[in-house]
């Protein structure tokens, strides 16, 4: 390998490696990631309120299940998320960010496990908007599969 070559590779690979830490490559990034990392964690954890501080309980949700589009609020959605015998996580993965102003979205491949198993898969896109100094979740839209590739 060549030095250009080389100086190349290294220059892409340390980028990537100081953009990986929680996904964010800016501050502004890693605000708009925040809540809905948080909105995941308290699904995790079957925790209500840790929820419903990320989001506009009257925000949409639309979930693409089997060729059809379930809707429903946030609110809604997170009444829904009641403690279960089992361990819930959804991972996300190299998500992108786009903010303009007051107003964020994230698109993100993500797995959905229960009991460390991946039960489907797909891309998450929400919406956020800036209220008060904080960012809080809009609108959730998701597809789902149960094909799902092998992510790190």
């Amino acid at each position: 390998m060549n030095a250009r070559l080389f100086a190349t590779v290294a220059t892409a690979a340390l980028a990537s490696l100081m953009a990986a830490p929680g996904f964010a490559a800016t501050k502004e990034e890693a605000a708009v990631l925040a809540p809905v990392q948080a909105m995941f964690d308290g699904m995790a954890k079957y925790d209500q309120d840790a929820m419903r501080a990320t989001v506009q309980p009257e925000g949409s949700v639309a979930l693409l299940r089997k060729g059809r589009v379930v809707r429903m609020t946030l609110g809604e959605f997170i009444d829904h998320i009641k403690p279960a015998r089992n361990k819930i996580l959804e991972r996300i993965h190299d998500p992108l960010v786009r903010i303009d102003g007051d107003l964020a979205m994230v698109w993100t491949p993500y797995e959905f496990l229960i009991d460390g198993e991946v039960k489907h898969c797909g891309t998450d896109l929400v919406h956020l908007v800036r209220m008060d100094g904080r960012w809080v979740i809009a609108g959730i839209a998701d597809n789902s599969r149960d094909e799902c590739p092998a992510f790190r």
